[in-house]
C-alpha cells in the first residue's frame, strides 16, 4: 500500500523498517523538528528521521499540523494509509479524514488502558504484571479510536522501563505488520474502547521520580524500574544526589531510609526493604552498588534521603 509514515523516537524506527520491509511504498516519513542535543547543543535529528534517509524516503518536519502546510504536503503525497507511531504531534480533523484506509496508530499499550503519553512508564510504575501493545483507527480523541489488534507480554519482576519499551517496539512492529494485511484485505475488526475501563498515562517529570523511603519496597522498587533510564529515580547520600538505576526487594528492617547491612546497599522502606543494585552519585559514573561500596564506605544506621549533609 501507498503509506506516510508519522513518528519520532527511537520506539518508531522498527515499525517503519517493518513497513519497508513488508514491501508497503512509503512515499514519506513525518518527524518532529531536529533538537538541540549534549553539551553542545548541536542539532540532532530524531531516530525516525534517520531510518528515513538511509532508505532515500523524503522527510518532512513542520512544526504545526493545523496551519495547512502539513496537509499541503499529504495531498501530495496522496496516502491510502497514514501510519503513526510515538509521533508526539496531535493530528486534526482534515488529516484524519484524508487517506482512504484511514489513519493507523500503534500505541505500547492494551488500550483503553493507559491512554497518553507514558503508557510503558506507567504500566512498569503501577506494577502491571501484563502489558502489550495495540494497534486503532485514530480518532480526534487521545488514543479512543476503535481497535484492530492486540499483542500481550509479561512484564518481568525486574525489567525496566528501558528494557520494556526495547521490547514493546519490537512487538508493535509485528502488529502493525498483521494490521496493515487487514486493512489491504479488508478485514480488519473494529472493537469501541470501552471509556469505563480506561485510565491516562501523562508524560514524566523529575518531580516524580524523588524516592520516598516512608513508601513500601514493592512500590518504590515499581517506580526504580519505571523511571530507567529516564528521568531516574533518586535520593540523597549526605546532601548528595544519588541516582537509583536498579533495585531488587531484599528483606530486612529500620527507620525508613536506613542502611541495614554492612556489604549491601540495603535500604529500610515503610514496608519491606530494597536493594539498591546499580547507582550514580552525582559528578560520578553509573556503577554497581558492589563497586560503589568498595570506593565509599557506608556505615549500617546511615539514613539516606537527607538533602543537606549533616
Amino acid at each position: 500500500m501507498r503509506v506516510v509514515f508519522m513518528g519520532t523516537p527511537e520506539f518508531a524506527v522498527p515499525s517503519l523498517e517493518q513497513l519497508i520491509k513488508d514491501g508497503h511504498e512509503v512515499v514519506g516519513v513525518f518527524a518532529q523538528p531536529d533538537k538541540p542535543k549534549g553539551r553542545g547543543y548541536k542539532l540532532a535529528a530524531p531516530p525516525v528521521k534517520e531510518a528515513a534517509l538511509a532508505h532515500n524516503i523524503p522527510v518532512y518536519q513542520p512544526v504545526k499540523m493545523r496551519d495547512g502546510e502539513a496537509l499541503g504536503i499529504l495531498k501530495e503525497l496522496d496516502p491510502e494509509v497514514i501510519v503513526v507511531v510515538a509521533y508526539g504531534k496531535i493530528l486534526p480533523k482534515e488529516i484524519l479524514e484524508l487517506p482512504a484506509k484511514g489513519c493507523i496508530n500503534v500505541h505500547g499499550s492494551l488500550l483503553p488502558k493507559y491512554r497518553g503519553a507514558g503508557p510503558i512508564q506507567w504500566s512498569v510504575i503501577n506494577g502491571e504484571k501484563v502489558t502489550g501493545v495495540t494497534t486503532m483507527y485514530m480518532g480526534e480523541g487521545l488514543d479512543t479510536g476503535d481497535m484492530i489488534l492486540k499483542e500481550e507480554t509479561e512484564i518481568g519482576e525486574n525489567e525496566t522501563y528501558g528494557e520494556l519499551h526495547d521490547r514493546l517496539c519490537i512487538i508493535g512492529a509485528h502488529c502493525l505488520s498483521e494490521t496493515m494485511k487487514l486493512i489491504e484485505a479488508g478485514t480488519a475488526p473494529r472493537e469501541v474502547q470501552n471509556d469505563e475501563e480506561s485510565s491516562y498515562a501523562p508524560m514524566l517529570n523529575k518531580e516524580i521520580a524523588k524516592i520516598d523511603f516512608n513508601k513500601s519496597a514493592e512500590e518504590l522498587h515499581h517506580l526504580i524500574c519505571g523511571l530507567s533510564p529516564w528521568p531516574v529515580a533518586y535520593t540523597y547520600l549526605d546532601g548528595t544526589l544519588l541516582k537509583i538505576h536498579r533495585a531488587v526487594k531484599a528483606s530486612g528492617k529500620g527507620q525508613p531510609g536506613e542502611l541495614i547491612d554492612k556489604k549491601k546497599m540495603i535500604v529500610a522502606c515503610g514496608e519491606g526493604a530494597l536493594e539498591f543494585t546499580e547507582v550514580q552519585l552525582a559528578g560520578s559514573k553509573r556503577m554497581g552498588a558492589g563497586d560503589f561500596l568498595r570506593g565509599k564506605q557506608l556505615p549500617v544506621g546511615k539514613i539516606l534521603g537527607v538533602e543537606s549533609a549533616e
